[in-house]
């Protein structure tokens, strides 16, 4: 049976996931994983992903492991989910031994990869990741690729308002502006802060100035967003993401800057390297 990719980044956080053939389950026998970091799934693209395999078929297969009878799915849910909305009975699937933490870990890494999860589910994700299996910060950051300040970040969004958290989970707040609200110390500031950017339409920038000036931004110099990179650079970052199959960062300075390029193991430094130097090691 032929092998279907699941793609450079998830392989490069997996070694070896591709070894082998991949097998037809049963959909009836997948079940959905506790540690599956989305809580929620935009039903528009849901609903487009069951229109695709209804024509295409499921490009990707599932990656799930033994859970009992059944299996318990690891990476691949909403192509689960869609398979079975589209009617179909089996689906390819790659069946692996991992650990709880190892399972937490890689739904959290391919839900990042599409870079369109909630701040707060993706919050939740590295609490358990803190709590349940005793990592630090600083070694979640390394596991997920992200710098230890982020994690640090979004921990403190669990700490909101629940009014403000609700208005981060629907969209009508931007991560940006949980940060800064996070150095808010008083819940009724959070809230009125809150009610202000969706009133007003308050870019991060100025809700750091607005706490700023009323003194209740706690730590505000540290939790102020980034400015928005150039469109330019931007389109190199995106550009040179695809080239490589992994997150890369242009971080521009007053002279000259540094480009951050990710890896996940040392096959995916090896594949890099290769495509970098030109001697063919990215196969």
């Amino acid at each position: 049976m032929p092998r279907r990719g699941l793609g450079r980044g998830l392989d490069a956080l997996i070694p070896g996931i591709e070894e082998g053939e991949f097998q037809e389950l049963p959909v009836s026998s997948l079940r959905p994983s506790p540690f599956q970091p989305r809580q929620t799934m935009d039903e528009d693209r849901l609903e487009e992903l069951v229109q695709s395999i209804r024509e295409h078929g499921v490009v990707q297969p599932v990656v799930v492991r033994r859970a009992g009878e059944h299996y318990e799915l690891v990476v691949g849910e909403r192509r689960w989910r869609a398979a079975a909305r589209a009617g179909l009975q089996t689906i390819p699937a790659l069946v692996r031994d991992f650990s709880d933490s190892r399972a937490v870990e890689l739904a959290l890494i391919e839900n990042l990869q599409r870079e369109d999860l909630n701040p707060l589910d993706e919050a939740a994700a590295y609490r358990r990741l803190v709590d349940e299996f005793g990592l630090t910060q600083e070694a979640v950051a390394q596991r997920v690729g992200r710098d230890r300040s982020h994690i640090a970040h979004c921990l403190r969004l669990l700490n909101l308002e629940a009014e403000v958290q609700e208005g981060i989970r629907g969209g009508a707040l931007s991560l940006g502006h949980g940060k800064v609200l996070a150095g808010v110390q008083a819940a009724f500031d959070q809230r009125r802060l809150a009610r202000r950017v969706r009133e007003e339409g308050l870019s991060v920038r100025a809700l750091e100035e607005l706490a700023g000036r009323r003194g209740l931004s706690a730590r505000p110099s540290r939790v102020a967003a980034p400015a928005p990179p150039d469109a330019e650079i931007a389109g190199l970052e995106e550009r040179m993401a695809r080239r490589l199959g992994t997150r890369v960062r242009i971080l521009a300075g007053k002279e000259g800057g540094r480009i951050e390029i990710r890896y996940f193991s040392l096959d995916e430094l090896e594949r890099l390297a290769g495509l970098l130097l030109g001697d063919g090691r990215d196969t």
